[in-house]
């Protein structure tokens, strides 16, 4: 006997080929969380659909500018960080003193807006 969609889902731990929801009556959905994980949505994400010419619709997220999208190792990164402070904050130190002038030395005079969005010839200046 073949094992229920279900139990596969909470037993593998990568994508199925296929998985179904059902429409309501207003037409609406819920993304199954292997399609969520998948595509890398969190709530409030913007997903599109793309037509095929053979009448395939492919679900795809749109890009919202957040750094994770361009590095697919960073937001698995911060989830890790933000889980590890939760479970662990006896573990945050602040930095010494000592270190302080050497960090603003390092940076002296940089200004940095982290709300910009970098630009290709922004990150083509990285070594």
């Amino acid at each position: 006997m073949l094992p229920s969609a279900d139990a596969v889902v909470s037993d593998l731990d990568y994508p199925l080929d296929e998985v179904e929801s059902a429409l309501t009556d207003r037409y609406q959905t819920t993304v199954p969380q292997p399609v969520r994980r998948a595509l890398g949505l969190r709530k409030r994400d913007r997903i599109r659909y793309a037509f095929r010419p053979n009448g395939e619709v492919v679900l795809q997220r749109v890009s919202s500018g957040r750094p994770s999208d361009d590095d697919p190792a960073l937001a698995p990164f911060l989830a890790l960080l933000e889980r590890d402070i939760a479970s662990h904050p006896e573990r945050l130190q602040p930095i010494p003193a000592d270190l302080v002038p050497r960090l603003q030395d390092l940076i002296g005079g940089i200004e940095v807006d982290l709300d910009q969005v970098l630009t290709d010839d922004d990150a083509s200046d990285q070594p």
